[in-house]
């Protein structure tokens, strides 16, 4: 242990307890109910997991998706076909992970499965891009989407300033990790509602659609594989965007130490979670499509919109506002679980330490939530959101694949884990196979520098791991050692403990 660690442990210890482990870190001045410890509480039940799945997937995603989805397939039958698909091939991915998040309870999701089966090197490339890049830029896109939705009603008939869009976007971050990191029962209980608030709303739209379907609007639904694009680049961009909008069914594995029943609730919530929202999004646009020709869907500028305000005058408000909801909830989802992830990454010591702290009041990965927060804030000043997504969803998948590669791997180097859930193998194949085709399609149909710019930049990542972790140069300790004391002391932030 070095000796910043145990400096730590002497400002931070109280008296010893007898019947206490020695290396255990005790709080001084901890009285009554408070915590004796500092830890991650298991506090996320079933329900609590099944609405973090389901809130966290139903959120921008449907209200956006459908028009790239149907402009890359060019048609309403393909493009049902892909929402379906997707929604197959989330719920294999989800499956392989409930392998994965039982056989290695750990909190940190791919990072963790990554670092078990090949090493340090993969597991850091993958939290280097997800900390930096795909998950602030996705908890950014989503906030954008709440900040688009919450402005149009006071812009009616012109689009709101983006500046307006902007600030909105920016309160929306602010507002989602303070919440998160004042506590963790407040974020679950906001989640459920915000759950429940969606699932009205897609619902209502849903109902909507099949009284329409029974009073004879299906016309847009013959020929419906007339013009259809069937090329290799193409249909993997239509999958990005469909995959998108079913982004978060891999959101339980990121906070596996938290939940009250793993081996029970991991595996439910995924069964229960995936299947419900891959219904309610075919559902949701086969209504889309009893209000509007492909046409007019492809020109809408918010497609639940258009169609609230063709069915539900004169409540058409209600959608907006309940768009509004959904995708607050998502956002919300989005930055629990991005905070884990950076917490278990420092806390293997991948980022600072700092990033591993955790609020000795609150019990909240705070630090790292506030570090989500500040690269969030950064990637409000966007590009086209169609395009942030295709490059998110590139860079996603080649990890993805790679993570259901390692369940492949650890069947045959690992054979001593317990494994309380365990998937056919071809689950895992198939995904890694699809997986493949999502990475080098979009490069072999339509190949664009922007490609080749995320692929450096995620092997750019081994400069910083080999000259800050690998070899671990003193200087960099002597400079953070008194930033982090600063930091620790503002925060009110101390080395989470691991109960053994």
């Amino acid at each position: 242990m070095d000796e910043e660690n145990l400096r730590k442990r002497e400002n931070n210890t109280g008296m010893r307890n007898g019947n206490r482990a020695p290396d255990k870190l005790e709080l001084e001045g901890m009285r009554g109910n408070e915590p004796n410890h500092v830890a991650l509480k298991q506090q996320v039940g079933l329900i609590s997991g099944v609405s973090l799945i389901v809130g966290t997937m139903i959120g921008s995603g449907i209200f956006i998706s459908p028009k790239a989805v149907l402009s890359n397939t060019g048609a309403v039958g393909p493009c049902l076909i892909v929402w379906s698909a997707c929604g197959v091939l989330a719920t294999l991915g989800a499956l392989c992970y409930a392998d994965l998040g039982t056989m290695i309870t750990k909190s940190g999701g791919e990072y963790s499965y990554l670092l078990e089966a090949f090493g340090p090197i993969p597991a850091f490339l993958y939290s280097w891009m997800c900390i930096v890049v795909t998950k602030p830029s996705s908890f950014a896109i989503i906030c954008l989407s709440f900040a688009e939705y919450a402005a149009t009603p006071f812009y009616p008939g012109c689009e709101p300033p983006q500046i307006v869009i902007k600030c909105l976007a920016a309160v929306a971050i602010i507002l989602i990790t303070f919440l998160n990191s004042i506590s963790v029962k407040l974020a679950s209980y906001v989640q459920n509602f915000l759950t429940a608030a969606k699932l009205l709303i897609v619902t209502v739209i849903i109902v909507a659609g099949i009284v329409l379907i029974a009073q004879g609007n299906t016309q847009n639904f013959k020929n419906s594989f007339d013009g259809a694009q069937t090329s290799f680049g193409s249909i993997s961009l239509a999958f990005y965007n469909g995959l998108w909008s079913y982004d978060g069914w891999n959101q339980l594995n990121f906070v596996t130490e938290e939940l009250k029943h793993p081996y029970r609730d991991l595996p439910l919530s995924i069964m229960v979670g995936i299947p419900l929202v891959t219904v309610c999004y075919i559902l949701v646009n086969v209504a889309y499509f009893t209000v509007m020709t492909p046409t007019e869907l492809l020109q809408s500028s918010a497609v639940a919109v258009t169609f609230g305000d063709r069915v539900l005058t004169p409540a058409s408000w209600l959608v907006p506002l309940f768009v509004v909801f959904s995708t607050f909830g998502a956002a919300n989802g989005s930055c629990f679980t991005a905070g884990r992830l950076t917490f278990v990454t420092a806390r293997e010591g991948h980022m600072v330490k700092i990033l591993s702290y955790i609020n000795i009041r609150r019990l909240t990965p705070s630090p790292a939530l506030l570090f989500n927060g500040f690269l969030a804030i950064i990637y409000i000043i966007p590009a086209d959101i169609n395009t942030l997504i295709n490059y998110f969803s590139f860079a996603s998948w080649i990890f993805y694949g790679l993570t259901t590669l390692s369940l492949i791997v650890m069947r045959f180097t690992r054979k001593d884990l317990n494994r309380p859930v365990k998937v056919p193998i071809i689950f895992p194949i198939v995904v890694t196979l699809v997986s493949i085709y999502l990475v080098l399609a979009p490069i072999i149909g339509a190949p664009e520098l922007a490609y080749l710019y995320c692929s450096l930049f995620i092997v750019g990542g081994l400069i910083f791991y080999f000259l800050f972790i690998y070899f671990h140069f003193s200087w960099t300790r002597r400079v953070m050692r008194p930033i982090t004391k600063h930091l620790q002391l503002f925060l009110e932030v101390a080395p989470a403990e691991t109960e053994m």
